[in-house]
């Protein structure tokens, strides 16, 4: 799953193809001089993420100092932004943009942008498109965040380096055309840092500060700082851990693995193994509600009449694909 800023940077709003010409183009001229490094590529660390993503760890250590002294409703605010946060991720970016696994209605793709917006991982358009290339060449040099460079580059490192030229070149080759057909992505992407600032820091931190009376000093660090740099680190569990550490009923031949620990944390989103092997299935796991409060939502919405045609595999397939590739393992 994507980060905040991994390309050092963002780009003005294109089309489709404008956007796709541009990265090759980019990938041809400035970005070339680079150092010798890595699987036969030049590194080129982005330092501005190194000394922001640095700061920003370090503001979420002091921030625990702070939880003592923070009133309860503030404590729970934050964790009710982290929940908005994570299913900006993950019911929105991850299982209906990038994967389409279900159609949602208007009103609930506008709030799951403005989930998405809080949880600062780049623009839709960005994080589908790099989550769509890291399914299609998994665990090679085209992979985003490749798990087969270790645990640190998968799980952050990525964010501190130059795209792989793999990344722009294969992945220029996808249509992305369908995620600006839609214009709340258009919109979104087109006015990302306003409601980045608006979603991700001005209202976690106005909340506490204005209805209750929490100081401002705590309200900034523990609904906006601290809530921001957790979520980004289990959200990049899944690139790391749940590629890692964990079993493969499904496929094992594959890299990714089913990790509870994961699971918890992203809301469901640790079933790794069965993902990639039934990456359109909208729950992303066998076992549909249990363990999985994204699923829940997701059929809420449904239940409310808000999302429409969720894709599932079958019973029959799944059986008939762990006696294929899995483990034995279930």
């Amino acid at each position: 799953m994507p980060g905040p800023a991994a390309d050092g940077g963002q780009v003005p709003f294109r089309n489709a193809k404008e956007e796709i010409r541009a990265r090759v183009e980019g990938s041809e001229d400035g970005g070339g001089q680079q150092r010798p490094g890595a699987h036969g590529q030049r590194q080129n660390i982005v330092w501005r993420n190194v000394v922001l993503m640095s700061l920003l760890h370090l503001g979420a250590v002091y921030s625990l100092a702070l939880i003592p002294t923070a009133k309860p409703l503030t404590l729970l605010w934050a964790y009710f932004c982290f929940l908005l946060t994570a299913l900006g991720v993950t019911a929105g970016a991850h299982r209906l943009w990038s994967h389409r696994s279900y159609k949602a209605k208007l009103p609930l793709r506008i709030f799951l942008a403005a989930a998405n917006s809080m949880a600062f991982q780049n623009d839709i358009f960005e994080w589908a498109r790099d989550h769509r290339v890291h399914h299609k060449y998994s665990e090679t040099d085209a992979d985003p965040h490749n798990a087969r460079r270790g645990f640190f580059f998968s799980h952050i490192g990525w964010l501190f380096v130059r795209k792989h030229r793999d990344v722009i070149e294969k992945g220029s080759k996808l249509d992305f055309t369908d995620l600006l057909a839609d214009p709340v992505v258009r919109f979104q992407r087109k006015y990302y840092k306003v409601t980045v600032l608006l979603m991700c820091f001005t209202i976690p931190t106005l909340v506490p500060w204005c209805v209750w009376g929490e100081s401002l000093w705590n309200s900034y660090f523990l609904a906006s700082i601290l809530r921001y740099t957790i979520s980004l680190n289990i959200t990049w569990l899944v690139n790391s851990a749940a590629h890692m550490y964990g079993n493969r009923p499904y496929d094992k031949h594959i890299s990714p693995r089913q990790n509870p620990l994961v699971t918890l944390g992203a809301i469901g989103e640790g079933f790794h193994n069965y993902h990639h092997t039934f990456p359109f299935d909208y729950s992303a796991s066998e076992f549909g509600l249990n363990f999985n409060p994204t699923t829940w939502f997701i059929d809420l919405m449904c239940w409310l009449g808000l999302a429409t045609d969720r894709k599932r595999a079958t019973k029959l397939m799944i059986e008939a694909r762990k006696a294929k590739t899995g483990d034995g393992s279930t």
